[in-house]
């Protein structure tokens, strides 16, 4: 079975003439020869099958966005190959194909008309789409009620907020019903309530039509929420690509215990009380003790501070997903 995505050895640079001050120097670059050049993405290879959800992260100037729109047929790749759907999106005669495929929400930028209503905006996507009256109707009604559009369905584009905005891209990007959609932080600026609420309608719309979904986000709670792969990229190449489950395990099943106490403690000594795979910090007026699951337990650790302190408070947590793709990026490798 043909890959949804499938990304071969592919790599992009740009050429950047090198100018010299002034208007001299700015004539000459005109006509000179010489640049500068970026590699902004090395050599990079994947494949994505129909109905994943897979996060796409790295670090602002990691390649995501180049390698997202060489994915939409917006830039063409230097060397290699991508497929979208047995196509190539930067061929001038196969894009067309690919752009019924496809859909896309950028969370900076919309697509929708500024002075329109919204619904004369899905109206005339429908006619670009060229989506037939019953399948228009069909996605209208469940994706009215998905993203609970109806309060300003009749609104001008330009006096929506921003949760109402991103919400109505998201209906933009869906009514013709497209087999992938590309995801850039759709989920910026927006409070609490209505990031849940997004986050809830795309789990959704992945339950009821299958859709591939890429989501490239600084925000690591999204990426918890939708995917169970993520593939991690930093300087234009890949340092991971995996299950988020198997990514915390290669970093060790670490937790943390922090308790509060007014009983002085020596740190190095409770460090080597508790044993192998411990270490003990301070954080916030906190004793932190952070435990490989390898060596100890959560359980065995609690027992020994409430045998031996008086603890006014006590809390216990886990390495997040963000944590260790920080990890990740400082060491550049996966351990």
């Amino acid at each position: 079975m043909m890959a949804m995505i499938e990304v071969k050895h592919v790599a992009k640079d740009f050429k950047k003439p090198i100018r010299k001050p002034g208007i001299v120097g700015m004539m000459k670059t005109l006509f000179s020869t010489k640049y500068t050049i970026t590699n902004a993405v090395k050599d990079v290879s994947f494949s994505l099958e129909r109905g994943e959800i897979v996060g796409y992260i790295g670090a602002n100037g990691a390649g995501k966005s180049t390698t997202i729109k060489m994915m939409c047929g917006i830039l063409t790749p230097s060397s290699g190959e991508i497929m979208v759907d047995g196509y190539l999106p930067y061929h001038p005669k196969q894009r067309k194909e690919v752009l019924k495929e496809i859909g896309v929400v950028f969370g900076q930028r919309t697509q929708l008309w500024w002075d329109l209503p919204l619904i004369e905006s899905l109206h005339i996507l429908k006619a670009i789409y060229d989506v037939s009256a019953a399948d228009y109707q069909e996605r209208f009604e469940f994706l009215t009620k998905v993203l609970e559009l109806d309060p300003f369905l009749n609104q001008p584009v330009r006096t929506l907020s921003l949760g109402q905005r991103m919400r109505a891209d998201l209906a933009a990007s869906l009514i013709h019903n497209p087999k992938i959609l590309f995801l850039d932080e759709p989920t910026i600026g927006l409070d609490v309530l209505v990031k849940d609420r997004m986050i809830k309608a795309i789990k959704e719309i992945h339950r009821v039509y299958n859709t591939t979904i890429v989501l490239t986000t600084h925000n690591m709670d999204d990426i918890t929420d939708l995917c169970k792969r993520v593939i991690i990229l930093d300087e234009g190449q890949i340092l991971y690509d995996g299950p988020i489950q198997a990514i915390k395990k290669s970093f060790g099943e670490y937790r943390h215990v922090s308790f509060l106490t007014k009983e002085l403690i020596d740190l190095v000594s409770l460090q080597e009380e508790l044993g192998k795979g411990i270490q003990v910090s301070k954080d916030d007026g906190y004793i932190k003790i952070t435990l490989n699951m390898a060596y100890t337990s959560v359980n065995q650790v609690l027992k020994q501070i409430l045998d031996n302190y008086k603890v006014d408070d006590i809390k216990i947590s886990e390495d997040t997903l963000e944590s260790i793709v920080k990890k990740i990026y400082e060491t550049k490798q996966i351990s």
